[in-house]
């Protein structure tokens, strides 16, 4: 018998992912002084690991498309370089009625990435209407940041915007994007085996239309534990529990999208799928179809994985 997976038509998941395809992809030091998931270079050279980083790219932006997921793609520029434009959904957001969000970046270098011509293109080549575009990168002048969807993570839905405090997410900007989105901030403090800040909420939590994937161990106060599980279980969501050890595996980094027929889509990287439990694994199947691809030389240097490599369109 067929699995028959709940649709939730009414839930708001993108249907469209826009992607940027990388033309520097390296190690950036800057970054990696708060991404304790970056690593060096190692024996490869910065050609080679761009080469891998463009071939698993490459190999991701396939698999979408053989899952029936629309996705638009933008070519990087090698000139500025911009070691992390492969991670587009730090800067950008797009929601609801047509609003755009522009957000402040820590590393001096990531904020080449906003490029203004790239909203020309996305409204001239691919037909997107932009209503409003609400500009939050002043918060630089003042040494305040939130990095996208890597600082929030979004329950669309019940308007509700998770975000774990670190020097990438600063409360007062994160109050300023809930002032113009309508949204409710829950804010918390998460914690990795060391003791360092997790650097970006989207490593430790994911929410799809009816789950959540958080690592409650990476949050050491029980209130704050309290109010975010308050939240989930109220919009309904079965709460998948990870650990340390599976956010190392970027099992934390996964989006949800609906493909071109109306199915939830759990995208992931390889190394995310093996680090779930068989038990998390089935409770997921139940729940949506899931989408898996090799993206080791991304996650090793660049600190991220396949949900940042997706800023979603709505």
């Amino acid at each position: 018998m067929e699995n028959k997976l709940p649709l939730h038509t009414d839930y708001p998941l993108a249907n469209q992912v826009m992607l940027v395809r990388p033309a520097g992809f390296g190690y950036n030091p800057e970054t990696a002084a708060t991404n304790a998931f970056q690593q060096e270079l190692g024996e490869n050279t910065p050609e080679q690991v761009q080469q891998k980083a463009l071939d698993e790219f490459n190999q991701f932006l396939l698999n979408l498309w053989a899952n029936r997921i629309d996705a638009i793609v933008l070519e990087d520029t090698p000139e500025p370089r911009t070691p992390d434009a492969i991670f587009p959904n730090n800067w950008i957001s797009f929601h609801e009625g047509g609003k755009v969000v522009l957000y402040p970046m820590m590393a001096t270098a990531r904020r080449q990435e906003r490029h203004p011509d790239i909203l020309k293109q996305l409204q001239e080549e691919h037909n997107l209407p932009f209503t409003e575009v609400i500009d939050l990168t002043y918060f630089e002048e003042q040494g305040k940041f939130l990095e996208g969807t890597g600082s929030l993570v979004l329950d669309r839905k019940n308007k509700i915007a998770f975000a774990c405090i670190s020097e990438r997410t600063h409360p007062e900007v994160v109050e300023a994007f809930c002032e113009k989105l309508g949204y409710r901030a829950i804010l918390f403090h998460a914690t990795d085996e060391q003791g360092l800040p997790i650097y970006h909420t989207n490593v430790i939590m994911s929410i799809g239309a009816d789950f959540a994937l958080i690592c409650l161990e990476s949050i050491q106060s029980e209130e704050e534990q309290g109010e975010i599980l308050e939240a989930l279980v109220d919009a309904g969501k079965d709460i998948i529990d990870l650990s340390l050890k599976q956010i190392r595996k970027m099992a934390g980094n996964m989006l949800q999208v609906r493909n071109r027929v109306g199915e939830p889509v759990l995208v992931m990287s390889e190394k995310a799928y093996k680090a779930l439990r068989k038990d998390q694994f089935e409770e997921l199947k139940k729940l949506t179809k899931m989408m898996r691809s090799d993206l080791r030389t991304i996650e090793a240097h660049g600190g991220g994985s396949a949900r940042c490599m997706l800023a979603e369109i709505f």
